[in-house]
């Protein structure tokens, strides 16, 4: 999960709003994204079970969306590579009231490479204490997106829009490292698999 990438299209899209409505829609925002990581992560089992993939298959297919969200935002792609050009935004606003669930739940914030990882934690942390830890830090996580969102405006006058940038390309090169552990590590169970 990006927040810092996703302060640029909050800021667009939002700017004509007052700050009371902003604060609601990084609220709606950030309870959206909640509830998708908890389904995501609970439903997880289920789902790989219904289609009949193997959990090394989902961490070598989630490992590769999460280095090719790694690599967009490193070269500053990510809102073409989440499908979010400046045109197809003002053109789905426009049509849409309610911008909370997409485009910044869903794909900006939790994307596929999320989803992804929080279905392989499942069929990986059984315990429960690692499910415990796993969702303090979904709601952490979700928690610092909304003082993110919520502050954004502030952000963008004190980082500027190349602050926002070099930001977002240190965290795409932490996230293209994260995506090819998924990776390896799905290699190496397959291996020992053979």
């Amino acid at each position: 999960m990006n927040p810092f990438g996703t302060i640029p299209v909050f800021v667009g899209l939002t700017k004509e709003n007052t700050k009371l409505e902003r604060n609601k829609i990084a609220f709606w925002t950030c309870f959206n994204v909640l509830l998708i990581l908890l389904i995501s992560f609970f439903a997880g089992t289920f789902i790989l079970s219904f289609f009949g993939i193997t959990l090394n298959s989902l961490k070598i297919a989630g490992g590769l969306i999460i280095v090719s969200s790694g690599f967009a935002l490193l070269t500053g792609e990510f809102n073409k590579h989440k499908g979010m050009e400046k045109k197809s935004v003002k053109k789905n606003i426009e049509n849409r009231s309610e911008i909370s669930l997409t485009p910044l739940a869903i794909p900006m914030i939790a994307g596929p490479g999320t989803i992804s990882l929080l279905i392989a934690y499942n069929k990986e942390f059984q315990e429960w204490n690692q499910i415990l830890i796993i969702l303090g830090a979904i709601l952490m996580a979700t928690t610092c997106i909304y003082l993110i969102l919520r502050s954004s405006f502030y952000i963008v006058k004190s980082l500027g829009a190349s602050g926002i940038n070099a930001l977002s390309r240190i965290i795409g090169f932490i996230v293209i490292a994260i995506g090819v552990e998924f990776i390896a590590s799905a290699v190496v169970g397959v291996l020992h698999i053979i």
